[in-house]
């Protein structure tokens, strides 16, 4: 298949329907490697099909673990981490949390493992999660720079007493990949497996995931707020038999800020109050920006004001710290605000799959906004009317960032997206969803 070179935004002048979700990419790659290393076998439905759940898959196959697409969106995986396979060479592209979780599952096997990706992925830091593994006795050494990405997994000598530390103001996949790997070490040892978080920790609803899901195949987590966590000793993981995917909450945040500046009314089926996912919280930011959100178990339908027809969003200047995908979308909304906007606490995007803040306000400035940047905040005045600029937004090889700027469709000018096939990582039919639902 040829890859799309470029993609012209509609000019789009309102927006309404209902739309599906995929399947979440944090729920579907937690759940492939949850299933893998539980006991019997698992039937996991509504998982996203991507590029990187099939990183997630292919290296379970490579692991030797069976795990079989049965039919769109549903998957067997038969657990066995107990016999992998000695040695794996395992290339992870640029799918953080695989690399992340499989890191710290695989340093509890007994084998020889290779872990490498894209020249990206060796730019991304996992030192704070090599040294908390290696701490308990994990043989982890680094291919190349010391704290990146390749590494070599060798058989680990495991301390049985360790109580494992972790940083927490890098990236919530860190403490992640220690919780879902502990009961490994649990079951080697007899001994109950505390994890400990250094300092701040960064998305929260990310590691509430990853509780909730290990409950659901067996395990219990204790924990005492967000800084130290107890997996029993013993601790297994078991099939709960069937498993449902529920839809991507950073997906919806592209919706529900299309139907905030489109006016709607847009019904976004597949994630709602039900839902597990921090980034539903994002919905609260654009009724902050002047939208509203009706909430039904697994949907939400979002009404908003109609910007093509000179209409403004409020402006806001928040922390996104519990959200920090979301508040991608936050940035380009921005655009069409009534004043200078705000977004605090996102210094994780420096380190993504592209540097965020950078990517972010360097593509606002194309089209016409003013933007200035710090360590962990971006700023962001809104274009004026007559100061939009036709522009090429360049992607970074970022599924994110493709998204948010289909937002500028809503500007009156000619807007291309490069390299629009990026989405793929997490929603390969995006555009196609979004032309469904833009009116010019």
């Amino acid at each position: 298949m040829n890859k799309i070179q470029s993609y012209r935004l509609p000019r789009a002048r309102a927006a309404q329907g209902q739309m599906q979700l995929p399947g979440s990419k944090s729920i579907s790659n937690r759940a492939l490697l949850l299933a893998a290393m539980a006991q019997g076998r698992t039937e996991l439905h509504g998982v996203l099909e991507s590029d990187d759940t099939e990183v997630m898959l292919d290296s379970l196959q490579r692991l030797g673990v069976s795990a079989r697409r049965l039919e769109s969106s549903v998957y067997e995986v038969i657990g066995g981490w107990d016999t992998l396979n000695p040695q794996a060479d395992l290339f992870l592209r640029n799918a953080g949390t695989a690399m992340r979780s499989l890191t710290a599952a695989l340093a509890w096997a007994d084998g020889n493992y290779r872990l490498s990706g894209i020249e990206r992925m060796h730019e991304r830091p996992i030192g704070d999660l090599v040294t908390a593994l290696q701490a308990g006795g994990a043989h982890i050494e680094y291919l190349g720079a010391s704290g990146y990405p390749p590494l070599q997994i060798k058989p680990a000598t495991i301390e049985a007493t360790h109580v494992f530390q972790v940083k927490g103001n890098v990236s919530s996949q860190f403490l992640t990949a220690l919780l879902m790997a502990a009961p490994l070490v649990a079951q080697k040892t007899g001994r109950a497996v505390e994890i400990e978080v250094i300092g701040r920790l960064i998305s929260q609803p990310y590691i509430a995931i990853t509780l909730a899901m290990m409950a659901d195949f067996g395990v219990e987590v204790h924990h005492e707020g967000w800084q130290h966590f107890v997996v029993p000793a013993r601790a297994c993981y078991r099939s709960p038999g069937r498993y449902h995917v529920e839809g991507d909450a950073s997906s919806a945040s592209y919706f529900l800020a299309l139907g905030a500046i489109g006016g709607g009314p847009i019904q976004i089926n597949g994630v709602g109050s039900a839902s597990v996912q921090g980034d539903v919280q994002f919905a609260q930011v654009i009724e902050a920006m002047g939208a509203q959100v009706k909430f039904e178990p697994q949907a939400m339908v979002v009404q908003g004001v109609e910007v093509a027809q000179g209409e403004r969003l409020r402006a806001f200047d928040l922390s996104f710290d519990l959200i920090p995908d979301a508040a991608m979308t936050a940035a380009a909304l921005a655009m069409y605000a009534d004043g200078p906007c705000v977004l605090r606490d996102i210094g994780s995007w420096r380190v993504k799959e592209t540097d965020r803040i950078h990517a972010m306000e360097t593509e606002l400035k194309r089209l016409g906004a003013h933007a200035e940047s710090g360590p962990d905040w971006l700023r962001v005045e809104p274009v004026p009317t007559d100061g939009w600029r036709d522009a090429e937004i360049f992607t970074y090889d970022d599924h994110r960032i493709a998204m948010c700027f289909s937002l500028a469709a809503f500007a009156p000018v000619q807007v291309d997206i490069l390299d629009p096939d990026c989405v793929g990582k997490t929603f390969p039919h995006y555009f196609s969803v979004f032309e469904q639902l833009v009116r010019t």
